[in-house]
């Protein structure tokens, strides 16, 4: 296969300046960073690394806790490529000094199974975590050194591949072992990316090429005896290479499908990238939310069947989900030049990822309803507004590195030209020379592209070409451009001084589900560009469960207080049902109709101003 073998930009390159990447970042860095410092300090996550708990001590280290810690030190990384702090660099290299100290003679480290139950090293990983919590590890020294120059954690968490790697593996004198949790699969890969050393590549190869084999590791070597729903949530039940359909836990899922690409394009393997397709298709036409969340239900935090896509309550969508398709969707989008891919990331970013952390950067959903009443139940930890934390912290630590990492999914570039895969207001420095785009987008459908410099002359540049947007005009320094898109971009020859002038036409777009989705059934959701839109009771304060949109008196653009400047809301006419006044249950007389209005927002800014009942699906009439 004739992979493009496109890479993502570098934090380090790009620099927002739009109204919704920009604050999100900042506020990335002045509110989700500081406020998960500060929790990892409270609940004990950092002290953990001091090796000094004892039982009957309380804040007893977790399975999952050092992936916690790891996470927001990457998002700390990041964040500092795109302000130089000191004193959070100073507080930065203190707890990465204290990690290495807990790292044991022979490369291990782990707080729990290093101090609450050291003589179980290895041996639960279809329930534990310890190569996931490895590979968040190892992604966070990999941050350091590429974009801080730093290499304490990279020597770190070296020594500690170096020692996996003697464990796991087909050679001889090595043990059998795949991890419960995906995780180290993709970091390997960044690891190998970053060093070089050719042992990290092909032990993440051995971790997805021994999952699912028979004799399966887990039933026949752990001897955990589980049964196949079990081993389907673990994406465990047959080899990679032969999964079509979307399994199990979606985090987990997704996270391995992203090491998968990445395995499959630095080794030219044909077939398990099918597999990638495969997969991807499976979630994306099948299995995710028009929001770009995936997840069907929290039992197991999993997928279920094929539109099976409910609203409430029991849905999952969970953050680190949405974040780990963009991840996935990435991979796949740099291994093809195909803008569909790009199409999934820009869905998920701006919907199904930024609906789970407040624009203060401080409080968070674990997940992501589609719909709330006053009948929803949360369960576990689904909540009807966001919190500043939770037991299982997996979603605000992603936050902390998600955030600023979003500025590399805006470009892609490969020796042969670069791709502008998401057109916010921003200045990437690439390798053919500096690119401005100035504009509104998402909301605003007019943008501009600057060539400031290209010092090696002419290059290729793509301008993805949305597949929501059916009408769109391109001029080139005032030259209509009539070429057609190819894989969903249309590509030009461009140098410095250039200047290309885009519309994507941004009608609201009425949007209808499959009826196989019987949650949806008579209802409609609204879409603008690539920006879903939800009902709140803030602007609607006659309800959203009785309300039916008059989908032919058409839609008006406004603005709504209390949101970013800049955000444009949707405006126009509904009928709302006044139900008996004596609570029946069920009743025989049509209920009373009238007139009134209604205003939807952009799903990701619910929840902002307060507590409220959202649906993001509504009742409509039609003619």
């Amino acid at each position: 296969m004739n992979f493009k073998n496109y890479s993502r930009a570098s934090i380090k390159a790009v620099t927002a300046n739009d109204s919704i990447f920009k604050s999100r970042i900042e506020a990335c860095y002045k509110a989700t960073i500081p406020s998960s410092i500060k929790q990892c300090r409270e609940t004990g996550r950092i002290d953990a690394f001091k090796l000094d708990w004892k039982p009957g001590m309380d804040k007893q280290p977790h399975i999952f806790w050092d992936s916690d810690l790891v996470k927001v030190l990457e998002g700390v990384a990041n964040i500092l490529a795109i302000y130089p702090d000191a004193k959070l660099e100073k507080e930065y290299d203190e707890i990465v000094s204290l990690i290495a100290s807990a790292q044991q003679p022979d490369g291990y480290l782990n707080t729990y199974f290093t101090v609450v139950e050291p003589e179980k090293r290895w041996s639960n990983l279809f329930d534990c975590h310890e190569l996931y919590c490895a590979g968040h590890m190892i992604e966070a020294g990999v941050a350091a050194y590429e974009l801080l120059g730093k290499r304490e954690l990279l020597d770190v968490v070296c020594k500690y591949a170096d020692y996996i790697d003697s464990v796991f593996g087909e050679e001889e004198g090595k043990r059998r072992g795949v991890p419960g949790h995906e995780e180290i699969e993709l970091a390997l890969v960044r690891l190998y990316n970053a060093t070089g050393n050719e042992r990290y590549l092909k032990l993440s190869k051995y971790f997805i090429d021994e999952r699912g084999r028979e004799p399966n590791f887990y039933t026949e070597v752990e001897k955990t005896k589980q049964y196949k729903w079990q081993l389907e949530r673990h994406q465990a039940h047959m080899p990679v290479r032969e999964q079509s359909v979307a399994t199990g836990h979606s985090v987990r899922a997704v996270y391995l499908y992203s090491g998968m690409a990445d395995i499959a394009t630095l080794t030219n393997d044909e077939k398990l990238f099918e597999a990638c397709e495969r997969l991807f298709k499976s979630i994306t036409e099948r299995r995710m939310y028009i929001t770009g969340g995936i997840g069907s239900t929290f039992e197991g935090e999993r997928f279920t069947t094929d539109y099976d896509l409910t609203n409430g309550s029991l849905m999952y969508a969970e953050s680190c989900a949405a974040i780990g398709l963009v991840r996935f969707a990435s991979r796949m989008l740099n291994a093809t030049g195909n803008g569909h891919y790009a199409e999934i990331i820009e869905r998920a970013i701006f919907n199904g990822v930024l609906c789970g952390i407040s624009l203060k950067g401080d409080t968070f959903f674990y997940t992501n309803y589609l719909e709330v009443d006053d009948n929803t139940t949360t369960y576990n930890m689904g909540s009807k507004d966001r919190q500043p934390w939770f037991h299982c912290s997996c979603c605000p630590t992603n936050y902390c590195r998600f955030i600023p990492e979003m500025l590399e999914y805006v470009w892609s570039e490969n020796d042969e030209e670069v791709l502008l895969n998401m057109p916010i207001a921003n200045t990437f420095k690439s390798r053919f020379g500096e690119l401005e785009v100035s504009g509104g987008y998402p909301y605003d459908e007019n943008i501009s592209v600057v060539v400031k410099d290209s010092p090696k002359g002419k290059f290729s540049l793509g301008i993805r070409i949305p597949e929501w947007c059916e009408k769109y005009t391109i001029t080139l320094n005032g030259q209509a451009i009539t070429e057609k898109p190819v894989n969903g971009y249309i590509k030009l020859s461009v140098q410095e001084g250039d200047k290309l002038d885009c519309c994507f036409d941004m009608p609201v777009k009425i949007i209808y589900s499959n009826p196989k989705i019987t949650n949806n059934a008579g209802r409609i959701a609204l879409m603008r560009g690539p920006t879903v839109y939800a009902c709140e009771t803030i602007d609607n304060p006659n309800g959203t469960s009785n309300m039916i949109i008059d989908t032919q008196a058409g839609f008006e653009l406004t603005t709504v207080e209390g949101l970013p400047e800049g955000t444009v809301a949707i405006k126009g006419k509904a009928i709302y049902e006044t139900f008996p006044a004596d609570g029946s249950l069920y009743f025989d007389k049509p209920m009373e109709r009238t007139a009134g209005e209604f205003i939807a927002i952009p799903y990701a800014l619910w929840n902002n101003r307060g507590s409220a009942n959202m649906a993001v699906w509504i009742r409509s009439k039609q003619g």
